[in-house]
């Protein structure tokens, strides 16, 4: 027996002006969601919204203090990033990747979110003849919204039956017209949770120099691989990166998640040395500046769209990393519940007759963390989405991800303890009415 009636959640989706539950968005979902929990008083399983469900970092809340008490608020931020953040990140990026990028070439942005915006634009623009982005999918939904509002195509494939070797013939034959600018995805994925494994690293940076594609890797989930205990700085094991097979890319690492500092708006984009000085006469033609990309990138694009970054957000980012590097925070042990929430929740859907829908890499099954996907035998991704909200569970479509799978996708950040009898119940009277 469903515990919202068919027409209680068509009223909910008629009163947010939510045309087709089955497609909604992540917000169209929530705002479904919550009307449905205020008018009723029953809790939901909220599994739509990747928003951080952990303290904010306590270290990153006092430097911040301290910069506010400073001063610094009367002044504006450097649009390049005061110094301690790019040496701090220049020493992160080398502890956790054991990857040399020059603190000039470590840039803050006001999240990912802008650092993947003003990256599209630098990609897109470097090169005439290059004007269009390859999406490996299941991918974040909100990057091909960027790509609307800019006016920039794209093309983009899921990487579902494209898994290790086979994942160069693709490539290949996505490349292979010379029109692709960039290639961007996200390690561990949203919202699958698989990861690239070396192999397919090892061919994402050779078919970049091959076809001079530069990789926009989201590291948004960063070292949070529960497989592989990837908390000790400058050593091994490291966390995979592109970037040991290529100098085409940019790397972004956000706070938002590995320190739950994501009301602040605050990550960094690491260009390479080799692109971060390289001259591209396209943009200085159209910029009137040197053409250099790196300095173009910061002052000609990234300032146009965030006027710098919030100093004071600036400096708890430095403050967070340093201490990572020394070994005082242990971020990847703060977000291993995560991977606990993940391990409880998938038990509870697989023992009911779902299943995982990306359930391996190419030679271990996925880890647990931040998400997962799931499916249910008979139902397509559509069906299942609207039929979950049914029960009092949200979650979004893989299709609106780029996957071509039928599922959809679970996010743990909201699961809270006492909400696993909760959902086990549910996803027991769920299995009772659909056999």
């Amino acid at each position: 027996m469903k515990i919202f009636s068919e027409e209680l959640v068509a009223e909910a989706a008629k009163a947010c002006h939510v045309a087709d539950l089955s497609h909604a968005t992540i917000g169209e979902t929530l705002l479904v969601a919550q009307y449905l929990e205020q008018k009723t008083g029953i809790p939901f399983i909220r599994m739509d919204q990747g928003s951080p469900g952990l303290p904010a970092n306590q270290y990153g809340i006092e430097a911040e203090k301290r910069a506010l008490d400073s001063g610094i608020a009367s002044q504006y931020p450097a649009a390049a990033g005061i110094p301690e953040l790019k040496q701090a990140a220049a020493e992160f990026v080398k502890a956790f990747m054991n990857i040399d990028i020059s603190p000039r070439a470590c840039i803050p942005t006001v999240g990912s979110v802008a650092g993947s915006f003003g990256g599209f634009i630098a990609c897109c623009q470097r090169d005439p003849k290059k004007d269009k982005v390859l999406f490996i999918d299941p991918g974040f939904p909100i990057q091909k919204s960027q790509l609307r509002i800019l006016g920039i195509e794209w093309r983009e494939f899921d990487i579902y039956p494209f898994r290790g070797e086979a994942l160069r013939d693709k490539l290949e034959q996505e490349l292979a017209a010379g029109d692709i600018a960039a290639i961007i995805y996200s390690n561990p994925n949203n919202p699958a949770w698989i990861s690239m494994e070396e192999e397919e690293l090892q061919i994402i940076g050779e078919m970049a120099d091959k076809y001079d594609v530069i990789i926009m890797e989201d590291l948004a989930y960063f070292a949070m691989d529960s497989r592989h205990d990837l908390s000790h700085p400058y050593a091994e094991p490291y966390v995979r990166t592109v970037a040991r097979y290529t100098d085409n890319y940019l790397l972004m690492l956000s706070s938002s998640k590995i320190f739950s500092y994501a009301g602040q708006r605050m990550a960094l984009v690491c260009i390479s040395d080799t692109l971060f000085d390289r001259h591209f006469p396209a943009l200085a033609e159209r910029y009137h500046d040197t053409g250099v990309f790196g300095p173009t990138f910061i002052a000609s694009i990234q300032y146009m769209i965030t006027s710098g970054c919030t100093a004071s957000t600036q400096y708890a980012y430095a403050e967070m990393l340093r201490l990572s590097c020394e070994g005082k925070i242990n971020f990847v042990e703060d977000t291993r519940e995560y991977a606990v929430r993940a391990q409880k929740m998938k038990k509870i859907f697989c023992d009911n007759g779902f299943t995982i829908t990306y359930p391996r890499d190419v030679t271990e099954e996925i880890g647990d963390g931040f998400f997962f996907s799931l499916s249910y035998p008979g139902m397509t991704g559509s069906e299942l989405v609207k039929e979950l909200i049914h029960y009092g569970v949200s979650s979004i479509n893989l299709d609106t991800t780029g996957s071509l799978q039928q599922g959809v996708r679970a996010c743990t950040s909201r699961m809270r303890n006492e909400l696993y009898d909760v959902l086990d119940e549910r996803m027991r009277q769920f299995r009772e009415d659909h056999g």
